[in-house]
């Protein structure tokens, strides 16, 4: 079963949408910064050449049913300001992991969490996911005090789960249970 579809999710100063090709322009500002994507496994982007590599391999793990690239977009100026994939579904156990991407110009501004909240909400309302995952690069102060604001639980840590970027790195384990949800928004 494919994880089931997203329209548009409106939150007061933004809504989400799935990635569009007209995206990667707004999108190139947001991965060709360095420091953006200082914690991300993949390199920053150095041409439009680097977006459309992008957009093509995020359509190909959509087209499988298992992932939603959604993007951030400000409704002020309609201009992409961040990103939120949810990937690795797992129909039988309703689950999913959860990433996300925010433009330095748009840091400390509750962007994040906005989008964030009402991902969240659909994911565990009308999509009737059980649980969700997400894993940081520990001295990603920023991610971990986000997911620890928005109600997540800190399980664990995964030594040298990743290597990317010429470095193995561990990660700290999050997760989220429809149960808690309610509460995390009270």
């Amino acid at each position: 079963m494919p994880l089931p579809p997203i329209d548009t999710l409106n939150a007061d100063r933004l809504h989400v949408r799935a990635v569009r090709a007209d995206d990667l322009a707004d999108l190139m500002a947001i991965n060709g910064d360095a420091e953006v994507t200082r914690f991300l496994p993949y390199a920053t982007w150095q041409s439009p050449a680097d977006g459309q590599a992008w957009l093509e391999r995020m359509n190909t793990l959509v087209a499988t049913g298992s992932a939603h690239q959604l993007v951030i977009v400000r409704n002020a100026d309609h201009r992409v300001v961040g990103t939120v994939l949810l990937f690795k579904f797992d129909a039988g156990s309703r689950r999913l992991e959860l990433g996300y991407v925010m433009g330095r110009a748009h840091w400390r501004q509750g962007y994040t969490a906005e989008a964030l909240r009402a991902v969240l909400s659909h994911a565990f309302g009308p999509m009737r996911i059980r649980r969700i995952e997400a894993e940081v690069n520990p001295a990603n102060e920023a991610s971990n005090r986000l997911l620890r604001t928005l109600g997540f639980t800190h399980e664990g840590f995964l030594r040298e789960r990743w290597e990317a970027k010429g470095a193995c790195y561990g990660v700290n384990v999050y997760g989220l249970l429809a149960t808690e949800w309610p509460a995390a928004t009270a």
